[in-house]
């Protein structure tokens, strides 16, 4: 099997396992004033700092969640609800978890910040979008299906002219680009633990001190009274230890062989076409689109060869709609039908990626010829009517 859908989940890392494993036997809950559970308290202290010296925070700016979701929607509530301004700033390819959360808002209280073709919000669209009216802005720093990266540093310090907080979600990018929560300016960070070899159900929001948060579940005040609720210490152990890794890997190798993956579909499929930012984009991601081809054909035909992959984020899958992100990008509603992503890590080989250049050739041919063959049975079927 070639898995090549590490942007939905990466398998968790040996150093995460085993962290995790020591802990699920012998640690208690870290709100316990008893030997057991000062014990957990330290192990969740030890993780909290392990976190923050890897991305550049202090660590009382880490509070825990139960993952990406959660400290997307804590983030974007959580700050608009404690500023008297009235308008969110997002861009239009956010994760569902952020485009959802700012809907959900209401409609006079979002501003959309567009993109331009390959994905990336520029600084001169949130300059122009910015007044006084905006309270917080949310762009993501790279994006989940394209994988381009976005100037956060740029957008940060335009938005804190401002006097306005902006928050990422950069949950695609920690443990695969460099990322310094202090240098990026941003006043909130999303990240979440089965993206980068952690376990599920365990994320994090680093929130500078000064950022006022209103939570969103209400209990015993752990995680500076932002994020309620019993410290699930045997995952925070695990994420840290799956951050402190991830971020040590060199991004190198699996750069490499995301460039021998462009290499090889281009070659299958001459007409194929790489979106997103060909340089500035995540080391492992390769999202092409197929003239001709549905999408989840393609992948469904991948996959009994297989080698799994995905059309968008997972988060969506199973919703037969064009992708939100190329949609933004501009991108026709039937190209953006037949598309795919690659993603690779730490488990990827050239094995995969060989298996891949070997199988999507004859895959696309297929799919292909089946889109033909349904255009042609629907219109002799509208003939006879």
């Amino acid at each position: 099997m070639a898995y090549l859908d590490h942007a939905a989940t990466t398998p968790m890392l040996p150093q995460a396992v085993a962290a995790m494993t020591e802990a699920l036997s012998t640690l208690g809950n870290a709100s316990s004033l008893h030997t057991s559970g000062r014990r957990a308290r330290r192990a969740v202290e030890e993780a909290r700092e392990d976190i923050a010296d890897a991305l550049g925070a202090r660590p009382s700016e880490v509070i825990f969640t139960a993952g990406g979701t959660e400290s997307d929607n804590l983030a974007v509530k959580g700050i608009y609800w404690a500023r008297d301004k009235p308008r969110v700033l997002a861009s239009t390819v956010e994760h569902h978890a952020v485009l959802d959360a700012v809907q959900w808002l209401g409609e006079d209280a979002v501003g959309w910040l567009e993109v331009d073709s390959l994905g990336r919000v520029t600084p001169e669209v949130l300059s122009c979008a910015l007044d006084d009216s905006v309270g917080l802005v949310t762009v993501m720093w790279a994006n989940n299906e394209v994988g381009t990266i976005n100037p956060i540093r740029e957008l940060a310090e335009i938005a804190a002219c401002r006097g306005v907080p902006l928050h990422t979600d950069a949950v695609q990018a920690v443990g695969s680009v460099p990322v310094d929560f202090a240098e990026s300016g941003a006043s909130a960070l999303t990240l979440t633990g089965h993206k980068l070899g952690g376990p599920y159900g365990i994320g994090a929001l680093l929130l500078k001190r000064d950022v006022k948060c209103a939570p969103l579940l209400h209990g015993g005040g752990q995680e500076r009274d932002v994020h309620s609720g019993t410290l699930n210490v045997p995952a925070i152990v695990g994420f840290a230890a799956a951050v402190r890794a991830s971020v040590e890997d060199d991004s190198a190798r699996v750069r490499a062989l995301r460039d021998e993956l462009v290499a090889a579909v281009r070659k299958a499929v001459p007409d194929a076409v790489l979106n997103g930012d060909p340089v500035d984009r995540l080391p492992g991601n390769a999202h092409f689109t197929f003239p001709g081809c549905e999408g989840d054909s393609l992948l469904m035909l991948l996959d009994a060869k297989g080698i799994e992959c995905s059309t968008g984020s997972a988060c969506t899958a199973g919703v037969a709609q064009p992708s939100h992100v190329l949609l933004a990008m501009g991108v026709e509603p039937a190209a953006a039908r037949g598309s795919l992503r690659f993603s690779l890590g730490h488990t990827s080989t050239a094995e995969d990626v060989a298996a891949l250049g070997e199988a999507i050739g004859p895959a696309v041919e297929r799919a292909r010829n089946a889109g033909i063959a349904g255009l042609r049975r629907r219109s002799a079927s509208r003939v006879r009517m």
